[in-house]
């Protein structure tokens, strides 16, 4: 079983921070759904959903775009 990730872990720090535009920016270079749906649970457990309308629609875009089929493969 792989360890959890760190990830969602510096972006819920980014946020506490008062950061919200480079938690955006790191949202939308998140490196999996795993990554996404563990942060979406970190907001939830922190009672921090709704706090910030683009950080969570930012979360809904990459969780979107990471599901979608990939229209070009690269060869």
């Amino acid at each position: 079983m792989p360890s959890p990730s760190p990830w969602p872990g510096k972006v819920m720090a980014v946020l506490r921070a008062g950061n919200p535009a480079a938690a955006i920016a790191q949202i939308k270079v998140a490196p999996s759904v795993r990554d996404l749906r563990a942060l979406e649970k970190a907001l939830a457990a922190a009672r921090l959903n709704g706090k910030w309308r683009d950080v969570d629609l930012a979360i809904t875009e990459s969780l979107e775009a990471l599901s979608a089929p990939r229209l070009h493969r690269s060869p």
